[in-house]
């Protein structure tokens, strides 16, 4: 059974607690610049490490120091808790 969608509500005040995401149709998204490509790669490790524990997977593109990251449930066809738990890891990962 897929995990329950987020309603607007629920996005907009995770949003408004996190305000380096934003909201692009069915997903939510971040940019962040790191220091250099390796440090950027590194952080792709870290993220990847998380989204294993979490069996929960972002996109991801890198562009040589920037990092560019999208979180969508895709069985339940938009946002759900998973997505903004991710986040909030993420940020954690990139903020630490």
């Amino acid at each position: 059974m897929p995990a329950k969608l987020l309603d607007d509500a629920a996005v907009d005040a995770f949003l408004e607690g996190a305000p380096a995401w934003s909201r692009d149709g069915d997903a939510i998204r971040r940019t962040f610049q790191a220091p250099s490509a390796r440090a950027a790669l590194a952080l792709i490790q870290r993220i990847g490490d998380l989204a294993e524990g979490a069996n929960h997977h972002p996109e991801l593109s890198w562009v040589y120091d920037t990092l560019t990251i999208a979180l969508t449930t895709h069985d339940a066809g938009g946002l759900t808790k998973k997505d903004t738990h991710l986040a909030a890891c993420i940020d954690d990962v990139l903020e630490g």
